[in-house]
């Protein structure tokens, strides 16, 4: 993915921060809390005309919803960092508060989410239904906004938030 974004898209390094299980920087693990601090830095400082990447493979889990009446069906969809069984997964409400609320105009976020129930993971307000061929309103019956401030959230899942994402070979 760093190569891609860097020699096809034109990113530079320095604007690119990768967590992985393999890395010997403890602060580039992919605990709870720095996979919180990379989310919040990768729109800290977004401006006007800036594209934005967030990628996560990984586990992802459903759980029921936290706040009754802020999921259409229910549930609440999380990713879940290396240490989820100490620290608790990331719900999709926090996923959402982090990136997506403080998108600014003109700024544009890309997300690819390649884990189990990842369709609604971002909680955008309205979400395509490729089975029906079109797009659907999904925003929370309790009317809370969960859209950006003026900036524009594109988000690709592996599958829908009751499916998993099987692996090939």
């Amino acid at each position: 993915m760093k190569q891609l974004l860097m020699e096809r898209f034109g990113f530079v390094e320095e604007s690119i921060r990768i967590l992985t299980e393999e890395e010997k920087d403890q602060r580039r693990i992919p605990t709870k809390k720095n996979i919180q601090e990379a989310l919040d830095w990768l729109v800290q400082d977004s401006r006007s005309g800036d594209s934005l990447v967030f990628y996560f493979s990984g586990h992802g889990l459903r759980v029921l919803e936290n706040i009754e009446g802020d999921e259409l069906d229910g549930f609440d969809e999380s990713i879940c960092p290396v240490d989820f069984t100490k620290e608790g997964t990331i719900l999709d409400d926090e996923i959402n508060s982090r990136i997506i609320r403080p998108l600014k105009e003109g700024v544009t976020l890309h997300a690819i989410v390649d884990s189990c129930h990842s369709g609604t993971i971002l909680d955008l307000p309205n979400v395509y239904d490729y089975k029906l061929g079109k797009w659907s309103d999904n925003r929370p019956p309790s009317g809370a906004t969960k859209g950006t401030m003026g900036g524009l959230a594109i988000s690709l899942s592996a599958c829908a938030d009751a499916e998993i994402a099987a692996d090939t070979s």
